[in-house]
């Protein structure tokens, strides 16, 4: 199956926590960072998830935000450093593509926001990924 999610991320499972009609999946990234998502109970059931079983992340481009830094006090569960290796700016949105250990991940984001951060490839970076927004599939 060929998708058109840019950001495809392997791991493995390492927790599940169930609840009435979600799951978290926490996971580690081949690379070694750790990922949570947030999915639906049936979804978790039915990919047969524990610890153990190998999966692919997957984030639209567009639900990747960007910051220069960490950021505290934010409900954000994922946050991975990396280092900007591309930078593509339109009239109104730019594609900005960043090394992460063992992969990469691409942000669609407005101009002005890419502008207003100063992003330039080789700056450091900061992708912020909310659990709803990661997808999972088996490997």
């Amino acid at each position: 199956m060929t998708l058109s999610i840019r950001n495809q991320l392997p791991g493995t499972v390492t927790a599940v926590h169930t609840g009435e009609v979600m799951a978290t999946v926490e996971l580690r990234l081949d690379g070694g960072q750790d990922l949570t998502a947030a999915i639906t109970l049936e979804a978790a059931r039915d990919l047969a998830l524990a610890p153990g079983t190998a999966v692919r992340a997957l984030v639209k481009s567009t639900e990747v935000s960007l910051a220069t830094n960490r950021v505290e006090g934010l409900s954000i569960r994922n946050q991975l450093p990396g280092t900007i290796t591309g930078l593509m700016t339109g009239t109104v949105m730019a594609v900005v593509t960043v090394s992460v250990p063992d992969g990469e991940l691409t942000a669609a984001i407005t101009k002005d926001a890419a502008t207003d951060l100063g992003l330039f490839v080789g700056s450091d970076i900061v992708a912020l990924i909310k659990a709803t927004e990661v997808s999972l599939a088996t490997a």
